[in-house]
Protein backbone atom coordinates (compact mmCIF):
# COMPACT_ATOMS: atom_id res chain seq x y z
CA UNK A 1 0.00 0.00 0.00
CA UNK A 2 1.21 3.57 -0.70
CA UNK A 3 -0.13 6.94 0.63
CA UNK A 4 0.02 9.46 -2.47
CA UNK A 5 1.15 13.22 -0.83
CA UNK A 6 0.00 16.30 -2.71
CA UNK A 7 3.06 18.37 -4.53
CA UNK A 8 4.32 20.93 -2.14
CA UNK A 9 6.37 24.56 -2.43
CA UNK A 10 9.57 24.13 -0.23
CA UNK A 11 10.78 27.67 0.62
CA UNK A 12 15.31 27.95 0.27
CA UNK A 13 16.00 29.47 3.60
CA UNK A 14 19.62 29.82 3.17
CA UNK A 15 21.86 29.70 0.35
CA UNK A 16 26.08 28.83 0.96
CA UNK A 17 29.18 27.92 -0.81
CA UNK A 18 30.21 25.01 1.30
CA UNK A 19 27.14 23.15 3.19
CA UNK A 20 28.36 20.21 5.31
CA UNK A 21 25.38 17.82 6.61
CA UNK A 22 26.58 15.62 9.69
CA UNK A 23 28.77 17.47 12.39
CA UNK A 24 30.59 14.22 13.76
CA UNK A 25 34.64 14.14 13.98
CA UNK A 26 34.55 13.92 10.06
CA UNK A 27 31.79 16.66 9.46
CA UNK A 28 33.11 19.46 12.21
CA UNK A 29 36.94 18.85 10.42
CA UNK A 30 35.52 19.76 7.40
CA UNK A 31 33.12 22.82 8.09
CA UNK A 32 36.51 24.35 10.08
CA UNK A 33 38.50 23.16 7.20
CA UNK A 34 36.36 25.08 4.45
CA UNK A 35 35.79 28.03 6.60
CA UNK A 36 39.37 28.94 7.71
CA UNK A 37 39.93 28.06 3.49
CA UNK A 38 37.87 31.20 2.79
CA UNK A 39 34.63 30.27 1.84
CA UNK A 40 31.01 30.69 3.46
CA UNK A 41 30.11 27.58 5.61
CA UNK A 42 27.13 25.74 6.86
CA UNK A 43 26.91 23.22 9.53
CA UNK A 44 23.96 20.84 9.34
CA UNK A 45 23.55 18.45 12.56
CA UNK A 46 20.00 16.63 13.71
CA UNK A 47 21.13 16.94 17.07
CA UNK A 48 21.17 19.36 19.31
CA UNK A 49 24.90 19.74 19.32
CA UNK A 50 27.94 19.32 17.46
CA UNK A 51 30.33 16.81 17.41
CA UNK A 52 28.91 13.60 16.42
CA UNK A 53 30.40 10.13 18.21
CA UNK A 54 32.24 12.16 20.81
CA UNK A 55 29.60 14.21 22.15
CA UNK A 56 26.08 12.65 20.73
CA UNK A 57 26.99 8.93 21.69
CA UNK A 58 29.94 9.38 24.59
CA UNK A 59 33.13 7.91 23.10
CA UNK A 60 35.55 10.44 24.67
CA UNK A 61 38.78 8.39 23.86
CA UNK A 62 39.39 9.91 20.88
CA UNK A 63 43.35 8.85 20.08
CA UNK A 64 43.57 6.00 22.62
CA UNK A 65 45.80 4.37 20.23
CA UNK A 66 48.64 7.08 20.52
CA UNK A 67 52.18 5.80 22.14
CA UNK A 68 55.57 6.77 22.35
CA UNK A 69 56.34 5.95 19.16
CA UNK A 70 53.03 6.42 17.50
CA UNK A 71 53.78 9.06 14.48
CA UNK A 72 50.59 10.41 14.31
CA UNK A 73 48.07 12.57 12.29
CA UNK A 74 48.17 16.19 12.29
CA UNK A 75 45.92 18.87 11.98
CA UNK A 76 42.02 19.59 13.10
CA UNK A 77 42.05 16.79 15.01
CA UNK A 78 44.92 17.03 17.40
CA UNK A 79 43.19 20.55 17.92
CA UNK A 80 39.85 19.16 19.11
CA UNK A 81 42.38 17.21 21.93
CA UNK A 82 44.55 20.21 22.29
CA UNK A 83 41.45 22.75 22.45
CA UNK A 84 39.64 20.43 24.83
CA UNK A 85 42.41 20.20 27.47
CA UNK A 86 43.28 24.04 27.46
CA UNK A 87 39.39 24.57 28.51
CA UNK A 88 39.27 21.92 30.89
CA UNK A 89 37.52 19.33 28.78
CA UNK A 90 39.75 16.23 28.97
CA UNK A 91 41.82 14.18 31.32
CA UNK A 92 44.73 12.01 30.71
CA UNK A 93 43.87 8.66 29.37
CA UNK A 94 44.96 5.54 31.30
CA UNK A 95 46.34 3.14 28.41
CA UNK A 96 48.04 5.76 25.95
CA UNK A 97 49.99 9.05 25.59
CA UNK A 98 45.99 10.84 24.94
CA UNK A 99 43.84 12.79 26.95
CA UNK A 100 40.33 11.83 26.48
CA UNK A 101 37.62 14.59 25.90
CA UNK A 102 34.79 15.26 27.94
CA UNK A 103 31.94 14.35 25.65
CA UNK A 104 29.56 16.72 27.40
CA UNK A 105 32.32 19.64 27.79
CA UNK A 106 33.38 18.82 24.56
CA UNK A 107 29.62 19.95 23.44
CA UNK A 108 31.07 23.67 24.11
CA UNK A 109 34.18 23.35 22.54
CA UNK A 110 32.61 22.42 19.44
CA UNK A 111 30.15 25.40 20.00
CA UNK A 112 33.52 27.70 20.30
CA UNK A 113 35.49 26.38 17.52
CA UNK A 114 32.40 26.71 15.29
CA UNK A 115 31.49 30.45 16.30
CA UNK A 116 35.44 31.26 15.57
CA UNK A 117 35.81 30.48 12.43
CA UNK A 118 32.56 32.25 11.41
CA UNK A 119 30.12 29.34 10.27
CA UNK A 120 26.83 29.18 9.90
CA UNK A 121 25.56 26.56 12.94
CA UNK A 122 21.76 24.73 12.02
CA UNK A 123 20.65 22.28 14.40
CA UNK A 124 17.69 20.45 15.14
CA UNK A 125 17.83 20.06 10.81
CA UNK A 126 17.39 16.86 10.00
CA UNK A 127 18.66 16.18 6.71
CA UNK A 128 15.62 14.54 4.71
CA UNK A 129 16.77 14.48 0.39
CA UNK A 130 19.31 15.72 -1.88
CA UNK A 131 17.87 18.86 -4.15
CA UNK A 132 19.82 17.39 -7.53
CA UNK A 133 19.96 19.25 -11.48
CA UNK A 134 20.66 16.03 -13.20
CA UNK A 135 23.72 14.58 -11.40
CA UNK A 136 24.67 17.47 -9.77
CA UNK A 137 23.75 18.25 -6.40
CA UNK A 138 22.73 21.83 -5.35
CA UNK A 139 21.26 21.39 -1.78
CA UNK A 140 19.23 19.88 0.44
CA UNK A 141 15.88 19.30 1.87
CA UNK A 142 15.92 19.48 5.93
CA UNK A 143 12.67 18.94 7.98
CA UNK A 144 12.57 20.66 11.56
CA UNK A 145 10.11 22.33 13.85
CA UNK A 146 9.68 25.16 11.48
CA UNK A 147 8.22 22.33 8.93
CA UNK A 148 10.13 21.37 5.40
CA UNK A 149 12.85 23.51 3.68
CA UNK A 150 15.80 23.55 1.25
CA UNK A 151 19.06 24.69 1.49
CA UNK A 152 21.06 25.78 -1.47
CA UNK A 153 25.13 24.99 -1.75
CA UNK A 154 27.50 25.30 -4.48
CA UNK A 155 29.24 22.35 -3.03
CA UNK A 156 27.91 19.43 -0.20
CA UNK A 157 29.97 17.26 1.96
CA UNK A 158 28.32 13.97 3.00
CA UNK A 159 29.62 13.62 6.70
CA UNK A 160 26.49 11.54 7.79
CA UNK A 161 28.29 8.64 8.92
CA UNK A 162 25.98 6.53 6.92
CA UNK A 163 26.43 8.36 3.77
CA UNK A 164 22.88 9.69 3.67
CA UNK A 165 23.27 12.32 0.94
CA UNK A 166 25.16 10.18 -1.23
CA UNK A 167 23.11 7.20 -0.91
CA UNK A 168 19.98 9.30 -1.95
CA UNK A 169 21.12 10.96 -4.33
CA UNK A 170 21.41 7.40 -6.50
CA UNK A 171 25.56 7.21 -5.65
CA UNK A 172 26.65 3.93 -5.68
CA UNK A 173 27.68 2.57 -1.96
CA UNK A 174 28.20 -0.42 -0.43
CA UNK A 175 26.79 -1.93 2.88
CA UNK A 176 27.97 -5.22 4.83
CA UNK A 177 25.02 -7.90 5.51
CA UNK A 178 23.83 -7.25 9.25
CA UNK A 179 25.31 -10.30 10.59
CA UNK A 180 28.59 -8.98 9.47
CA UNK A 181 28.79 -5.57 10.77
CA UNK A 182 30.88 -4.34 13.31
CA UNK A 183 28.74 -4.15 16.38
CA UNK A 184 26.79 -1.17 17.89
CA UNK A 185 26.91 0.00 21.28
CA UNK A 186 25.55 2.05 24.22
CA UNK A 187 27.85 4.19 25.59
CA UNK A 188 27.51 5.00 29.57
CA UNK A 189 29.17 6.52 32.24
CA UNK A 190 28.98 6.48 36.03
CA UNK A 191 29.25 8.47 38.92
CA UNK A 192 30.55 7.97 42.67
CA UNK A 193 33.42 5.53 42.06
CA UNK A 194 35.52 5.48 44.61
CA UNK A 195 38.36 6.15 42.45
CA UNK A 196 41.90 5.25 44.62
CA UNK A 197 39.57 1.99 45.31
CA UNK A 198 38.73 1.20 41.63
CA UNK A 199 42.83 1.88 41.10
CA UNK A 200 43.85 -0.14 43.58
CA UNK A 201 41.86 -3.04 42.07
CA UNK A 202 42.95 -2.58 38.39
CA UNK A 203 46.87 -2.29 39.57
CA UNK A 204 46.19 -5.34 41.41
CA UNK A 205 44.64 -7.08 38.30
CA UNK A 206 45.98 -5.64 35.22
CA UNK A 207 44.26 -6.86 31.96
CA UNK A 208 45.94 -6.73 28.41
CA UNK A 209 45.23 -6.26 24.90
CA UNK A 210 45.32 -10.52 24.72
CA UNK A 211 42.09 -10.73 27.00
CA UNK A 212 40.13 -8.82 24.26
CA UNK A 213 39.31 -12.03 23.19
CA UNK A 214 37.07 -13.46 25.27
CA UNK A 215 33.50 -15.28 24.56
CA UNK A 216 32.60 -15.40 21.20
CA UNK A 217 35.06 -12.74 19.96
CA UNK A 218 38.42 -13.63 18.62
CA UNK A 219 41.33 -10.92 18.40
CA UNK A 220 43.93 -10.87 15.71
CA UNK A 221 47.19 -8.64 16.72
CA UNK A 222 50.63 -8.33 15.25
CA UNK A 223 51.78 -10.35 18.87
CA UNK A 224 52.95 -6.75 20.03
CA UNK A 225 49.99 -5.71 21.54
CA UNK A 226 49.39 -8.61 23.82
CA UNK A 227 51.12 -7.93 26.83
CA UNK A 228 50.32 -3.97 26.96
CA UNK A 229 47.76 -2.92 29.44
CA UNK A 230 44.53 -2.40 28.94
CA UNK A 231 41.58 -1.11 31.05
CA UNK A 232 39.81 -4.41 30.34
CA UNK A 233 37.03 -5.03 32.55
CA UNK A 234 35.51 -9.05 32.27
CA UNK A 235 35.27 -10.79 35.80
CA UNK A 236 32.85 -8.79 37.11
CA UNK A 237 30.61 -9.90 34.63
CA UNK A 238 31.53 -13.32 34.61
CA UNK A 239 30.88 -13.78 38.34
CA UNK A 240 26.98 -11.57 37.51
CA UNK A 241 25.83 -14.25 35.21
CA UNK A 242 27.44 -17.01 37.74
CA UNK A 243 25.14 -15.79 40.03
CA UNK A 244 22.14 -15.36 37.98
CA UNK A 245 22.27 -11.21 37.83
CA UNK A 246 22.90 -10.99 34.09
CA UNK A 247 21.47 -13.75 32.21
CA UNK A 248 23.44 -16.42 30.74
CA UNK A 249 23.26 -16.10 27.06
CA UNK A 250 24.91 -12.09 27.57
CA UNK A 251 28.39 -13.27 26.79
CA UNK A 252 28.80 -10.48 24.96
CA UNK A 253 28.69 -7.69 28.45
CA UNK A 254 32.27 -6.86 28.92
CA UNK A 255 35.35 -4.41 27.33
CA UNK A 256 36.55 -1.09 28.28
CA UNK A 257 36.15 1.77 31.17
CA UNK A 258 37.64 5.03 29.42
CA UNK A 259 38.42 7.39 32.12
CA UNK A 260 38.08 8.34 35.68
CA UNK A 261 37.92 11.75 37.18
CA UNK A 262 38.54 12.96 40.87
CA UNK A 263 35.15 13.34 41.07
CA UNK A 264 34.09 9.79 41.00
CA UNK A 265 33.10 10.07 37.68
CA UNK A 266 33.78 6.50 35.35
CA UNK A 267 32.93 7.65 31.71
CA UNK A 268 33.69 5.98 28.50
CA UNK A 269 32.32 2.50 29.57
CA UNK A 270 32.52 0.57 26.37
CA UNK A 271 30.81 -2.49 28.21
CA UNK A 272 27.66 -3.48 25.65
CA UNK A 273 28.38 -4.78 22.43
CA UNK A 274 24.82 -5.06 19.98
CA UNK A 275 25.54 -7.95 17.35
CA UNK A 276 23.21 -7.72 13.99
CA UNK A 277 21.99 -4.44 14.15
CA UNK A 278 22.06 -2.19 10.90
CA UNK A 279 22.16 1.69 11.70
CA UNK A 280 20.17 2.56 8.92
CA UNK A 281 17.71 0.74 9.52
CA UNK A 282 15.39 3.06 12.40
CA UNK A 283 13.77 -0.90 13.57
CA UNK A 284 17.19 -2.09 14.45
CA UNK A 285 18.13 1.41 15.91
CA UNK A 286 14.77 1.07 18.32
CA UNK A 287 15.29 -2.44 19.39
CA UNK A 288 19.20 -1.07 20.10
CA UNK A 289 18.76 1.51 22.23
CA UNK A 290 16.33 -0.37 24.76
CA UNK A 291 18.51 -3.65 24.39
CA UNK A 292 21.64 -1.41 25.10
CA UNK A 293 20.42 0.24 27.68
CA UNK A 294 18.83 -3.13 29.47
CA UNK A 295 22.72 -4.80 29.27
CA UNK A 296 24.27 -1.22 30.27
CA UNK A 297 22.24 -1.96 33.58
CA UNK A 298 23.21 -4.90 34.23
CA UNK A 299 26.89 -3.92 33.83
CA UNK A 300 26.36 -1.52 36.45
CA UNK A 301 25.06 -4.00 38.90
CA UNK A 302 27.42 -6.07 38.34
CA UNK A 303 30.34 -3.23 38.48
CA UNK A 304 28.47 -2.55 41.92
CA UNK A 305 28.51 -5.76 43.33
CA UNK A 306 32.07 -7.14 41.93
CA UNK A 307 34.32 -4.57 41.43
CA UNK A 308 36.08 -2.73 44.80
CA UNK A 309 34.89 1.03 44.44
CA UNK A 310 32.09 0.76 42.41
CA UNK A 311 29.71 -0.41 45.59
CA UNK A 312 28.37 2.88 46.09
CA UNK A 313 28.39 4.03 42.41
CA UNK A 314 25.59 4.92 40.11
CA UNK A 315 24.32 5.50 36.46
CA UNK A 316 25.31 8.93 35.45
CA UNK A 317 24.30 9.08 32.00
CA UNK A 318 23.64 6.94 28.22
CA UNK A 319 25.06 8.58 24.99
CA UNK A 320 22.53 10.46 23.61
CA UNK A 321 22.14 8.00 20.76
CA UNK A 322 23.45 4.42 19.93
CA UNK A 323 27.21 4.16 18.50
CA UNK A 324 26.94 2.46 15.41
CA UNK A 325 30.10 1.69 13.44
CA UNK A 326 29.97 0.04 10.08
CA UNK A 327 26.95 0.90 7.86
CA UNK A 328 27.29 2.23 4.11
CA UNK A 329 30.80 3.39 2.75
CA UNK A 330 30.66 5.13 -0.91
CA UNK A 331 31.81 3.06 -3.91
CA UNK A 332 34.44 5.73 -4.45
CA UNK A 333 37.08 6.98 -7.49
CA UNK A 334 39.43 4.64 -5.31
CA UNK A 335 38.53 2.13 -2.92
CA UNK A 336 41.30 1.49 -0.17
CA UNK A 337 41.80 -1.61 1.02
CA UNK A 338 43.47 -4.01 3.56
CA UNK A 339 47.06 -3.73 2.11
CA UNK A 340 46.60 0.07 2.06
CA UNK A 341 46.12 0.29 5.73
CA UNK A 342 48.62 -2.71 6.76
CA UNK A 343 51.43 -2.25 4.77
CA UNK A 344 51.79 1.85 4.59
CA UNK A 345 49.94 2.94 1.43
CA UNK A 346 51.38 5.65 -0.19
CA UNK A 347 49.70 8.04 -2.48
CA UNK A 348 50.48 11.25 -5.30
CA UNK A 349 47.05 12.63 -4.13
CA UNK A 350 47.69 12.14 0.00
CA UNK A 351 45.43 14.38 1.85
CA UNK A 352 46.59 13.50 5.38
CA UNK A 353 48.09 10.18 7.18
CA UNK A 354 47.15 8.07 10.26
CA UNK A 355 49.36 5.57 11.96
CA UNK A 356 48.46 2.14 11.70
CA UNK A 357 46.19 1.27 13.33
CA UNK A 358 43.22 -1.20 13.21
CA UNK A 359 40.18 -1.94 15.22
CA UNK A 360 37.50 -3.76 14.21
CA UNK A 361 36.41 -7.39 12.62
CA UNK A 362 38.58 -9.04 15.09
CA UNK A 363 41.98 -7.33 14.40
CA UNK A 364 44.05 -5.09 16.83
CA UNK A 365 46.47 -3.67 15.41
CA UNK A 366 48.44 -0.52 17.96
CA UNK A 367 50.53 2.21 16.12
CA UNK A 368 53.85 1.54 18.14
CA UNK A 369 56.57 1.37 15.91
CA UNK A 370 55.95 4.22 13.80
CA UNK A 371 54.29 2.86 10.25
CA UNK A 372 51.31 5.00 9.10
CA UNK A 373 50.00 5.23 5.74
CA UNK A 374 48.23 8.36 3.90
CA UNK A 375 44.97 8.90 2.84
CA UNK A 376 44.02 9.54 -0.66
CA UNK A 377 41.72 12.33 -2.22
CA UNK A 378 40.07 10.14 -4.81
CA UNK A 379 38.45 7.67 -1.58
CA UNK A 380 36.28 10.61 -1.08
CA UNK A 381 34.86 11.02 -4.11
CA UNK A 382 31.33 8.94 -4.36
CA UNK A 383 30.78 7.89 -7.91
CA UNK A 384 28.42 9.74 -10.73
CA UNK A 385 27.72 12.95 -8.62
CA UNK A 386 28.86 16.24 -9.24
CA UNK A 387 29.38 18.35 -6.39
CA UNK A 388 29.58 15.97 -2.96
CA UNK A 389 32.60 15.03 -1.42
CA UNK A 390 32.35 12.77 1.37
CA UNK A 391 34.02 12.41 4.64
CA UNK A 392 34.48 10.22 8.05
CA UNK A 393 33.22 6.48 8.12
CA UNK A 394 31.96 6.54 4.92
CA UNK A 395 34.56 7.02 2.56
CA UNK A 396 35.62 4.04 0.03
CA UNK A 397 37.42 1.21 1.20
CA UNK A 398 36.97 -2.70 1.61
CA UNK A 399 36.52 -4.59 5.19
CA UNK A 400 39.67 -4.47 6.96
CA UNK A 401 40.24 -0.47 5.48
CA UNK A 402 37.36 0.10 7.19
CA UNK A 403 38.43 -0.78 10.86
CA UNK A 404 41.02 1.96 10.52
CA UNK A 405 39.30 4.62 8.62
CA UNK A 406 36.36 4.18 10.51
CA UNK A 407 38.27 5.63 13.67
CA UNK A 408 37.36 9.38 14.87
CA UNK A 409 41.08 10.84 14.33
CA UNK A 410 40.96 9.46 11.04
CA UNK A 411 37.83 10.84 10.66
CA UNK A 412 38.89 14.12 10.74
CA UNK A 413 42.00 14.08 8.56
CA UNK A 414 39.61 12.85 5.46
CA UNK A 415 36.50 15.53 6.57
CA UNK A 416 39.86 18.42 6.80
CA UNK A 417 40.98 17.43 3.43
CA UNK A 418 36.63 17.23 2.30
CA UNK A 419 36.60 20.56 3.38
CA UNK A 420 39.59 22.34 2.01
CA UNK A 421 38.73 20.91 -1.41
CA UNK A 422 34.96 21.92 -1.32
CA UNK A 423 36.20 25.61 -0.54
CA UNK A 424 38.94 25.31 -3.46
CA UNK A 425 36.41 24.02 -5.72
CA UNK A 426 34.02 26.57 -4.84
CA UNK A 427 36.71 29.36 -5.42
CA UNK A 428 37.96 28.03 -8.79
CA UNK A 429 34.39 27.07 -9.69
CA UNK A 430 35.22 23.39 -11.16
CA UNK A 431 34.01 19.91 -9.83
CA UNK A 432 35.48 18.14 -7.17
CA UNK A 433 37.03 15.28 -10.13
CA UNK A 434 38.84 18.69 -11.89
CA UNK A 435 40.67 19.24 -8.18
CA UNK A 436 44.45 21.05 -8.50
CA UNK A 437 45.76 18.42 -6.26
CA UNK A 438 49.03 20.64 -5.58
CA UNK A 439 46.93 23.82 -4.81
CA UNK A 440 45.08 20.97 -2.55
CA UNK A 441 47.81 19.99 -0.60
CA UNK A 442 49.40 23.45 -0.23
CA UNK A 443 46.07 25.12 1.87
CA UNK A 444 46.34 21.51 3.88
CA UNK A 445 49.85 22.24 5.04
CA UNK A 446 49.04 25.98 5.50
CA UNK A 447 46.57 24.43 7.88
CA UNK A 448 48.74 21.93 9.72
CA UNK A 449 48.26 18.93 8.07
CA UNK A 450 50.56 16.37 7.39
CA UNK A 451 50.30 14.81 4.24
CA UNK A 452 53.39 12.70 3.60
Amino acid sequence: MMIHEQARETPVIHHTDVLVVGSGPGGLAAALGAARAGVNVTLLERFGCFGGNITAVGVEGFAWYRHEQTIDSEGIGIEFEQRARALGAAVEEPQSDSHAIDGEAFKWVADTLVEEAGITPMLHRQFVAPIMEGNTIVGVIVESKAGREAILAKRVVDATGDADVAFRAYAPTNKQARQDMIGASVMFSMSGVDKARFIDHVKADPHTYSDWAYGQWTIETAGKEDQMFSPFLRKPFEQARKAGLIPEHLDTIAGTWGAIYDSGDLTYLNLVHLLGYDGTDPADLTRGEIEGRKQAMFAIEALKRYTPGCEGAKLRNFGMTLGIRDTRKIDAIYNMTEVDVREQGRFEDSIGIFPEFIDGYGILILPTTGRYFQLPYRTLLPKHIKHMICAGRITGGDRVSHAATRNMMCCTVTGQGAGVAAALAVKRGVDFSQMNLAALQSELLRQGVRIH
